[in-house]
């Protein structure tokens, strides 16, 4: 999922009353994909359904995240330092952080060099 998608569909499906058949999805899942954390900012109900997400899969099955957020930024999407701590602290417990440092794929083949 786009982490912005993912959060926007959770909080529609809380608003509807019917977040039960994602999680039932959720649960068979063996790894759960979020590409673009941080990029837009979630309210308040977004940011705990997705550590709602984030809480289910904790010890139970493999989380990537692509970012370009370091740690000490992820309250600027979150507003919430406990919640955002929380997060924090369930992706790095049995996590393994991966750097790229090198060049930006994207910029590398753009049309505009």
């Amino acid at each position: 999922y786009k982490t912005s998608k993912l959060v926007n569909h959770l909080v529609e499906l809380k608003k509807m009353g019917k977040e039960d058949r994602f999680w039932k999805r959720l649960e068979k899942a063996a790894l759960l994909i979020l590409d673009e954390w941080g990029y837009l900012p979630f309210e308040r109900l977004g940011t705990q359904m997705l550590f709602e997400v984030i809480s289910n899969c904790y010890e139970r099955r493999s989380v990537i995240l692509t970012t370009n957020l370091p740690f000490n930024e992820w309250n600027t999407i979150f507003y919430d330092q406990k919640l955002t701590a929380a997060i924090l602290d369930r992706m790095v417990h049995h996590g393994l952080l991966i750097m790229h440092e090198g060049e930006s794929y994207r910029l590398r083949h753009s049309s505009m060099q």
